[in-house]
């Protein structure tokens, strides 16, 4: 072996990361928030946390992007670290398929069709049909699914080169008393998991111990400890993703080293028994890249049976390991961990959009309440809401635009779009409530009082703009666009009712009926309720915009007064929000 294998040996490592990469973060990608519903929906039982694991970690063709996402997850508050626990075991599961498809590699055959499962006859293939469809496709997803297989393609040429650069070994005297060396268990286990944490990919050190493999150079003894190396050395990246992170996220990475050293020791110890004992004679036969496979896989699914049972007791010893809690953080969710899939941040960004409209709600009905009766209590807590959702239009909004540099899909990029134009709506309806507390405020201190006719319209069009915001953030937090289409006609009675009280307010103002210092106040109170009936119709029409995938505001507006549902909403909601009738009495100043 000169200085040119090595080249091509380190090449070819370079080719297989590249294609690894390019493969999980494509599979990431296409995958989107569907991980994220699917780790909340299926964590709350053992085995299926176990079976979701290692179903996701096959999709994604990463265990340690899938560790790094469930210490997001933890960290954001989303999941609690018991539901990690199966998911971890079941990712160490699905890991071992990519080292099945490398095994590929050492088919021999003269069937045409068992010889053609070979990757590097069916690779050049496969790489031809994913860069037809990254170029020639328009569609997003093709294009994922082309960088899928182009990906697969790279990382089976990376295998080919390292192949071929370690055959030479095979004759060398010198490389199999090197590979001697590593009859001694403890040292195989410290140099799997060296080579594989400084790498930072298990599929990696399989691969080029499978490539090692072919030299015929490898034992059954020499290769099962670097394997059992190799699972601890995967943790280092979840040990790295921890870093900075909450105490109860920290405990996933405790979880998962655990896991693998525990299985490890149990996994020596069975070695040792089994030799002392038994006198293991395929310990000393030469392993092949099938072999590899089938010990990986037969390690973690021995592991996995072993300690499934202790899942408690492993949380319990995260729980030592870490003591202390943390204090919990509202912006937690704001995890940078998460944006290696893309998907699954921005669903988390939808979960507390949702909550950022929920509490622009909350401080709209306590404005609204002022009017009744005002409370200082309610006063500080619309000002602390207002100091809420100033921060949430800050991170939040910051978080979404890094989220839409990480190569998000067409789809997440619609949904960026809409809660960032939602996040800005609920922000503005937190200031007009905040605008209505002052005007409010303004009648308490100077007890000033509404006319019993004034009032029962205030009255009137408080309980519109309640249904209002309510129809419009149901709509948007269940992204259903038969519900945004009522919010229209609601915003259009809303129009035809501020009109009508503005007009009713102007005849009092010529009659005297009303002064001129609580005419500002009604005003006020009309002009915000307008405003706030705007950012609802926002609102909903992004949630159409974004169930019919196109912009739907301008066409869905210019021809809603010509719709009949339109219309006869619009009359239900006037027969329902009707105004006091008018006398021509003398009415006391409002």
């Amino acid at each position: 072996m000169n200085i040119f294998s090595l080249f091509t040996l380190c090449g070819g490592l370079a080719f297989f990361l590249y294609g690894m990469t390019v493969m999980s973060k494509s599979l990431e990608k296409m995958a989107g928030g569907k991980l994220e519903r699917l780790l909340k929906r299926m964590t709350s039982n053992p085995i299926k946390s176990l079976l979701l694991g290692a179903g996701i970690t096959i999709a994604i063709q990463s265990s340690s992007a899938m560790t790094v996402m469930l210490v997001g997850l933890v960290n954001s508050g989303v999941m609690e670290i018991g539901q990690t626990i199966g998911i971890i075991m079941g990712s160490n599961i699905g890991t071992t398929l990519t080292a099945w498809l490398l095994s590929l590699t050492g088919i021999e055959s003269e069937n045409f069709f068992v010889n053609f499962l070979k990757p590097k006859n069916f690779s050049p293939l496969l790489a031809l049909i994913g860069i037809l469809l990254i170029m020639g496709s328009k569609r997003q997803r093709r294009r994922d699914v082309g960088r899928v297989m182009m990906g697969f393609s790279i990382l089976m040429y990376g295998m080919e080169l390292m192949s071929g650069a370690v055959s030479p070994l095979a004759d060398m005297p010198g490389f199999t008393h090197f590979m001697t060396a590593f009859t001694n268990p403890f040292l195989g286990v410290l140099v799997g998991a060296a080579f594989t944490g400084i790498i930072q990919s298990s599929a990696a050190s399989v691969g080029i111990l499978q490539a090692l493999a072919m030299t015929g150079s490898v034992t059954y003894g020499i290769a099962i400890p670097i394997i059992m190396g190799q699972n601890i050395g995967t943790c280092v990246t979840a040990l790295i993703s921890s870093i900075g992170v909450s105490r109860n996220a920290k405990r996933v990475s405790v979880i998962h080293i655990s896991f693998n050293l525990i299985g490890t020791a149990l996994g020596l110890l069975a070695l040792f028994g089994g030799e002392m004992f038994l006198n293991l004679p395929f310990l000393t036969e030469p392993i092949g890249a099938v072999g590899i496979a089938f010990c990986h896989t037969i390690f973690n699914v021995c592991t996995t049976l072993v300690l499934l049972p202790f899942s408690r007791q492993l949380e319990r010893l995260a729980n030592k390991v870490i003591s202390t809690e943390d204090k919990p953080s509202d912006f937690a969710f704001l995890d940078p961990r998460l944006m290696r899939t893309p998907g699954v941040a921005v669903s988390e960004c939808a979960v507390m959009t949702n909550c950022m409209g929920a509490l622009a709600l909350e401080s709209m009905q306590l404005a609204l309440a002022q009017f009744i009766q005002y409370d200082g209590s309610r006063e500080e807590q619309i000002l602390a809401n207002e100091d809420k959702l100033d921060t949430y239009e800050d991170r939040l909004g910051g978080y979404l635009v890094q989220i839409s540099q990480h190569g998000t899909s067409s789809a997440d990029m619609r949904t960026v779009s809409r809660l960032l134009h939602a996040i800005g709506d609920f922000e503005r309806i937190g200031d007009h409530a905040l605008n209505l507390q002052e005007s409010a405020k303004e009648l308490h201190e100077k007890q000033l009082a509404f006319s019993p006719i004034a009032r029962e319209e205030v009255d009137v069009l408080t309980s519109l703009l309640e249904d209002l915001l309510n129809s419009a953030l149901r709509s948007f937090q269940s992204d259903d666009p038969q519900m945004a289409r009522q919010v229209e006609p609601l915003e259009e009675t809303m129009d035809l009712l501020t009109e009508e009280i503005r007009s009713r307010h102007i005849r009092r103002l010529q009659s005297g009926q009303c002064t001129i210092q609580l005419g500002f106040i009604l005003n006020d109170l009309l002009n915000n309720a307008e405003r706030v009936g705007d950012h609802c119709s926002n609102i909903a029409v992004s949630v159409i915009e974004e169930q019919e995938k196109q912009a739907a505001s301008h066409a869905y507006l210019h021809n809603l007064k010509k719709n009949d549902e339109f219309s006869f909403q619009l009359q239900q909601n006037l027969s329902r929000y009707v105004l006091p009738a008018e006398t021509s009495e003398d009415q006391p100043a409002e």
